[in-house]
């Protein structure tokens, strides 16, 4: 018999068993989760056969399945599993076991549910800051879970009046998301009816829209000049956005013209020209984004003249336009000028010959009637706030000659004069002489003689008689025309008598002040130099004695009256006039030169001279030296560098010592290093070569003192005698002033009676007079040797034994008596440290002059 039992509804497991067969399905639930596998086992009590499961469709289950698989275990047992169970796989499943006529079955109810799953919540969820962000969090489950949103642990309330909501699906909405909201956020899922509950993290990143800061909005580069410049702009946003450039929306890469640095921040641009200017556009962009800047480039050219060209015309033309030329940016200003003498615009002279005009940038000069003064270089100089260009034009005027030149030259017969046509002409031109109608002769056979130059042209005349004197004609000739212009050749006279306007007399000199002859006689006054000096010194006068004196000036026709005499008397004996210093530093190392000047000697003879220096920052004075010269080398081991010295001279004779003079000089600053100028190696020392030689110097002075001890009666020999031993000197002088007087007699000479010194205030110019321009006095076959740049105002005068004197004046050389001492010209300056006594070159001068050099 089969026992039956009652299953309702909620019965997971129901029987049906006949008497002899029992069957039992394990486990007794059957839910499982979507996805998930499960097996239930039916075990048979009593004796069976066949074992067979059945589908919820009533479909018998056979072993070959793949989703779900039928497995008999042994005879009272089978499996159902069930793999990857899905909504499909719900029902009741039966196991029914069977024996001949036996038969049981067991059913088992299978029910599929849905876990939490998180179906779509992406980790991390990006926003843009300002957006109104939605949370994706979807969640699937059977029956449906309940969402909870935390953030920082704690639970998101949804208000409306709050940015925060949980939308209908679950979603989280945060309205006006900001930078502050961004972090960790947590989405929880919960099924009531299981207990089950499971949680999804979710990472919130809010990006920020990039944000551009240009350092400069504009920049200002200069073009042409190999300048490169750099554009630059700051980005900030997130994520860190990266930068680009462009420009006419073309993107700039690192290439020959353009660079960039690694963030891209930094544009460099090359080289930059003209065309360079303009926008240039900073992108900074990232994930929230893209943001634009613009910065300008503003690229000014220096001006530069691009037309400027030479021109010619012809003298008088109607006129004649220079044109200038010159880009830049700003546009430049162009100005125009001649030598010193610069054009701006609009009329530049009076007469209006002179007009500047300018447009943009161009600017036009008018001459509206050329002359031949208008030649020359013309610059244009173009200029802006950048710089500046020059360029220059050559204005090539042509023009008939022009003749320059003193009309009148004075001369007398037999002294060669020169005539001098100076001719302005372009073309050059060519020059005639004419005399009385008759070209002259340019073969130089006669008196009169042609030199031409290329500017220049003489007639030298050498007058035989009265009849050479007169008119000559010089006439000069090119393409553009002839000019001719009549020159006078006047006979020559004497000058007329100076006038002697004061005596200063002293011990043993007088000063004599006098005006310039009214007439030259048409000629230089030989005696005079170019300054005209109107002071001269007699010297050798005995004091406290009544002279006379009278003067006249002479020039190369002869001797001129003599001006009404002046009487005075000299001062008596007393002290020397302090002496004039004047100090040259030397070209190498650091010694000094010092020249003093001889003053009035107070009518006794100066002994020598007293020197100290020292100093400035001393108070006590240096050692004194007793020298008789006029002159002291300070050698470079007694001075200091870069200090500052006063030298002290005093001139001592009879009567006692004169005020000191003094001189104020600063040494040169120490060299850093003194290059080497001898190679070390083989063979003598320097000391060794230095020694030889100034033993071999000492040696020749030695042996040129003795002789002139002999010859000459001078030199240290001379000095010791005459100073040591009482040797009268070879110059004294033995005659009495007294004899001078017949002088003053009616029988009077034009010759020179005594010899004249100037006395030099400067040293000479030692280097050699070059050729002088000729002028109407001056023969260009033979050169005045005579000339001197000497440019004294005193001339000093012997006055003892005779008393007619000729002054020397322009050009002429002075001839020293035998008191005077002798110039640097005379000797040359052995080396420092020696003393030795010099012989003088002149012929004139027997006083011998112990020099020394300390």
């Amino acid at each position: 018999t089969n026992v039956y039992f009652n299953c309702s509804e909620t019965c997971s497991l129901c029987f049906s068993l006949p008497a002899s067969l029992q069957v039992e399905i394990t486990p007794m639930q059957g839910e499982i989760s979507m996805g998930e596998s499960k097996f239930f086992l039916c075990e048979v009590v009593g004796d069976v056969k066949d074992i067979d499961w059945y589908a919820p469709n009533g479909e018998k289950l056979l072993p070959n399945r793949q989703d779900i698989l039928v497995n008999r275990n042994d005879e009272s047992s089978s499996t159902l599993t069930i793999y990857n169970a899905n909504v499909d796989n719900a029902g009741i499943y039966k196991c029914v076991a069977k024996n001949g006529d036996k038969e049981s079955q067991g059913t088992v109810n299978v029910k599929i549910f849905q876990k939490i799953t998180f179906q779509n919540a992406p980790s991390p969820q990006e926003f843009n800051e300002g957006d109104d962000a939605d949370i994706i969090c979807d969640v699937v489950s059977s029956p449906p879970a309940d969402i909870i949103w935390k953030h920082k642990e704690v639970v998101v309330v949804s208000a409306s009046v709050f940015r925060f909501k949980i939308l209908t699906n679950n979603h989280l909405q945060i309205r006006g998301i900001k930078k502050t909201d961004e972090g960790a956020y947590t989405c929880e899922a919960r099924v009531m009816t299981r207990g089950e509950i499971d949680l999804k993290i979710i990472k919130v990143i809010i990006n920020v829209l990039p944000s551009i800061r240009t350092r400069q909005s504009e920049v200002n580069a200069t073009a042409d000049v190999n300048q490169s410049v750099m554009l630059a702009c700051d980005a900030d946003g997130f994520p860190e956005p990266t930068v680009t450039w462009a420009r006419n929306n073309i993107v700039l890469e690192s290439d020959e013209k353009y660079g960039l640095n690694n963030d891209g921040s930094e544009l460099i641009i090359k080289d930059v020209k003209k065309v360079d200017e303009g926008d240039y556009t900073c992108i900074a962009r990232n994930k929230a984004g893209e943001k634009e800047e613009e910065v300008s480039l503003n690229v000014f050219v220096q001006p530069k003249i691009t037309y400027l060209v030479n021109q010619t015309a012809s003298e008088l033309e109607e006129q004649i336009t220079l044109t200038c030329e010159a880009s830049g940016d700003p546009t430049p200003t162009i100005t125009w000028s001649f030598g010193r003498r610069v054009f701006t615009e609009g009329e530049q002279s009076l007469d209006g010959n002179v007009v500047v005009r300018s447009h943009a940038r161009v600017s036009s000069l008018t001459l509206k009637y050329v002359q031949f003064t208008d030649a020359g270089h013309y610059l244009c100089t173009a200029r802006n706030s950048i710089g500046q260009d020059q360029q220059t034009m050559y204005l090539e005027v042509r023009y008939a000659p022009k003749i320059q030149g003193s009309v009148t030259v004075y001369t007398w017969e037999g002294n060669a004069a020169n005539i001098s046509c100076e001719v302005l002409a372009h073309p050059g031109a060519s020059v005639v002489w004419f005399r009385d109608g008759q070209q002259l002769s340019s073969i130089n056979t006669t008196n009169v003689k042609i030199y031409n130059t290329p500017a220049v042209s003489y007639l030298e005349v050498t007058p035989d008689s009265q009849n050479d004197f007169g008119s000559y004609n010089c006439t000069a000739t090119n393409m553009i025309g002839a000019e001719s212009k009549e020159f006078l050749l006047i006979q020559a006279d004497v000058p007329s008598a100076p006038a002697i306007e004061r005596v200063e007399p002293f011990s043993s000199t007088a000063v004599v002040e006098f005006e310039e002859p009214d007439a030259s006689g048409g000629v230089a006054i030989l005696k005079y130099r170019a300054e005209w000096r109107i002071r001269i010194t007699i010297v050798g006068l005995k004091p406290e004695t009544f002279y006379e004196v009278k003067m006249s000036a002479i020039n190369g026709k002869g001797e001129g009256e003599s001006s009404p005499p002046l009487n005075f008397k000299t001062e008596p004996v007393r002290e020397p006039s302090p002496p004039k210093l004047e100090g040259k530093l030397q070209t190498t190392g650091n010694a000094l030169k010092v020249n003093w000047i001889k003053q009035d000697d107070g009518g006794s003879p100066i002994k020598h001279y007293l020197i100290q220096y020292k100093a400035v920052s001393m108070t006590v004075r240096g050692v004194t030296l007793c020298i008789p010269i006029c002159f002291l080398v300070f050698p470079q081991e007694t001075l200091d560098w870069n200090t500052e010295y006063e030298v002290y001279v005093v001139a001592e004779n009879q009567r006692g010592k004169s005020l000191p003079g003094t001189l104020f000089f600063r040494t040169a600053a120490e060299p850093t290093a003194i290059p080497d100028t001898m190679d070390s190696g083989s063979g003598l020392g320097t000391g060794a070569i230095v020694g030889i030689l100034i033993v071999v110097f000492v040696l020749l002075l030695v042996g040129i003192d003795v002789t002139c001890y002999f010859l000459n009666k001078c030199g240290l020999v001379m000095c010791i005698a005459v100073n040591f031993c009482g040797k009268s000197g070879p110059g004294a002088k033995s005659k009495d002033l007294e004899e001078g007087k017949a002088a003053f007699t009616k029988d009077e000479s034009k010759g020179p009676i005594v010899e004249v010194r100037t006395e030099e205030e400067r040293t000479p110019n030692h280097e050699g007079v070059g050729p002088t321009e000729p002028n109407e006095t001056t023969p260009l076959t033979e050169p005045d040797p005579s000339a001197t740049n000497s440019q004294n105002e005193d001339l000093q005068i012997d006055g003892l034994a005779k008393d007619v004197i000729d002054a020397p004046g322009k050009g002429s050389k002075a001839t020293a008596d035998s008191t005077a001492a002798p110039t640097q010209d005379e000797y040359d300056p052995p080396p420092p440290s020696l003393f030795y006594c010099v012989c003088p070159r002149s012929p004139s001068i027997t006083t011998s002059y112990c020099v020394l050099f300390s």
